[in-house]
């Protein structure tokens, strides 16, 4: 990969944003930019960068994640989620959230200026479709 600069130690990487590149991921309405996080973690840690793909809107469709730790930081823009037991929530820059193992949500909206940072563990991780709770 261009944007990632291997060291002599075989856990250490850096991404570069100006040399990053974005591509698919787990929705179809976002790109996603790997900061390879789970190549030098044995797959223990997942860490994204999640942009509102051109053109394309969230589908609100609930779920829930098979993981063990979730947070999201928004970098720019807005996404409003929906959490079972919490109700609508909207992110902002600035704003984090950790959303436990087995919540279940949805992203509702999101602006077209729409990134932020996600963190997951383990970096493979099952998401579930379901009914809205």
């Amino acid at each position: 990969m261009a944007d990632i600069d291997r060291r002599p130690a075989d856990d250490f990487v850096i991404t570069h944003a100006d040399e990053a590149g974005f591509d698919g991921g787990l929705r179809e309405f976002f790109d996603y930019r790997d900061l390879a996080m789970a190549r030098v973690t044995g797959g223990k840690i997942q860490a994204h960068v999640i942009r509102a793909k051109d053109g394309h809107k969230a589908t609100g469709g609930w779920h829930y994640h098979h993981l063990d730790f979730q947070m999201v930081y928004v970098l720019k823009g807005w996404v409003r989620f929906e959490y079972d037991g919490v109700g609508e929530v909207l992110l902002k820059p600035g704003s984090c959230v950790y959303q436990p193992p087995g919540i279940k949500h949805r992203e509702i909206e999101h602006s077209a200026d729409m990134e932020l940072i996600e963190i997951v563990s383990p970096a493979d991780f099952e998401t579930i479709a379901i009914e809205a709770p």
